[in-house]
């Protein structure tokens, strides 16, 4: 069993021993942290709201009774918005002017665990700073709550995955005409989680056919959920079966977004950002960002059309901070997380789907064609297993000394840019381990810069 705790907010398994999971005790501890931090952060004209919403984990409804209930006994009123997706929620924080706002969802973990992100009145995640802050009062236990007459009231309101639709249709780069005259056929797999309550919805107002697998909201994933390829089998079989124009992936909090072409083939989780930003930058030239471990793709992409490509530290927040700092049009992550600025700075996969809707519709050419024409590259994804005593932080200075020759980056971790390939380095936070994610023009060579890099980590460990 296990409870992370992160500046991101808390995760872990359900069940078990306080401290050890997430369990009731623990929910209560780190809401009432939240709600304490919230309180604290002095935002001028507090509404004094806060907006819960849940993905479709077996655990959720346990958990966001206690959720609602410990804000409430904070004095906060609760907007709680039912079965919706990370990026709705996002939205309903800055739609109802509310104070802040917690996700139930743990992403693309197993079925067994479940997580509370933590927003703030933008609808965005916490900074490393404010996130480290409300840890800190969670191990103070600096509690105290409301009165019998200052209570915070429940309201609940099921109208926010409608608005999230129109807010996307509203969006000016998505040609809702072209696509509905298009007379598209897609298959979808929202693995038993939200995305099947609002993707065929949106899907239907862009005149899409759709055929749904996975669909129901149970909560009992038919796969393992992160939106990969060796998890996505049972799709990939249905595309083949011929008759669909590509396919829809979506995590159980629909923040990631992967493609699969009209062949079966995957269109790649990393490309998921290039071919929207492909399109968008045609319409709209600018900036781009996306964190060090993602394809060099979006750089190429990006200089094709006049902008400037800037890399961010791994995480959301980390991204969407550079993303206002260059003034970027879009960025995101290469695990298919779209952010697109004029929707909201948070990773959205409706507004993926409707942009790239768009692009394929203004092209009139096949997926498998869209995926042709972008900048080809592979990454390689490995990792060091080190003992709890080795120090990771002095390795990784030896070396960035080594390759102190080449272009380094060491905003987090290593990162070493060759002229036709690059590698990255991060430890982990949880454990003694370095991932090292390598790309290059096939994936022969970036795995092969990936051990080499490996294999001098380890000889300066023995």
């Amino acid at each position: 069993m296990t409870l992370i705790k992160s500046i991101s907010g808390i995760r872990g398994t359900i069940g078990g021993s306080t401290g050890d999971t997430l369990n009731p005790l623990d929910i209560v501890k780190f809401t009432t942290a939240y709600a304490t931090f919230i309180r604290r952060s002095g935002r001028p004209q507090p509404s004094g709201r806060i907006v819960v919403g849940r993905d479709a984990r077996i655990s959720g409804e346990m958990v966001r009774s206690i959720v609602c209930g410990t804000l409430m006994g904070m004095g906060y009123d609760v907007t709680d918005i039912g079965l919706a997706t990370t990026p709705t929620t996002e939205l309903a924080v800055r739609m109802t002017g509310a104070d802040g706002g917690i996700i139930i969802t743990a992403s693309h973990n197993p079925r067994q665990w479940n997580a509370l992100k933590l927003l703030n009145h933008e609808g965005e995640f916490l900074t490393a700073a404010d996130g480290a802050e409300v840890l800190a009062i969670a191990e103070r236990e600096d509690f105290c709550y409301a009165e019998v007459d200052q209570l915070g009231c429940y309201t609940s309101d099921d109208t926010f995955n409608r608005r999230h639709i129109e807010a996307v249709l509203g969006l000016q780069l998505v040609d809702c005409e072209a696509i509905r005259k298009a007379g598209l056929r897609v298959c979808v797999d929202p693995v038993n989680s939200v995305g099947g309550v609002i993707l065929p919805k949106l899907l239907a107002e862009l005149g899409v056919e759709c055929k749904v697998i996975n669909g129901e909201p149970t909560g009992d994933f038919a796969h393992n959920p992160e939106p990969l390829e060796k998890n996505l089998g049972g799709i990939m079989e249905e595309m083949r079966s011929g008759g669909y124009d590509f396919g829809i992936v979506v995590d159980p909090d629909v923040d990631r977004l992967a493609f699969i072409c009209e062949d079966g083939r995957m269109f790649g989780e990393e490309y998921t950002l290039v071919v929207v930003a492909d399109y968008v930058l045609s319409r709209t030239p600018g900036n781009t960002v996306s964190n060090l471990s993602s394809t060099r793709a979006l750089r190429d992409v990006t200089l094709s059309h006049g902008g400037t490509y800037t890399a961010a530290a791994v995480g959301e927040v980390n991204v969407t901070t550079k993303m206002k700092e260059v003034g970027a049009v879009i960025g995101g992550e290469g695990n298919g997380g779209v952010i697109y600025p004029e929707s909201h700075y948070g990773r959205d996969a409706l507004v993926g789907i409707a942009l790239f809707l768009s692009a394929l519709a203004r092209k009139g050419c096949r997926v498998s064609e869209m995926r042709a024409a972008l900048p080809d590259y592979f990454i390689a994804k490995n990792r060091i297993d080190l003992t709890p005593q080795t120090d990771v932080d002095a390795i990784l200075e030896r070396v960035k000394e080594l390759y102190r020759d080449e272009q380094v980056n060491d905003i987090d971790g290593v990162k070493i840019d060759f002229e036709d390939k690059w590698v990255h380095l991060r430890k982990s936070n949880t454990e003694p381990i370095i991932r090292v994610y390598s790309e290059a023009a096939t994936m022969k060579a970036a795995d092969e810069l990936g051990k080499k890099i490996m294999q001098i980590v380890y000889d300066m460990t023995k």
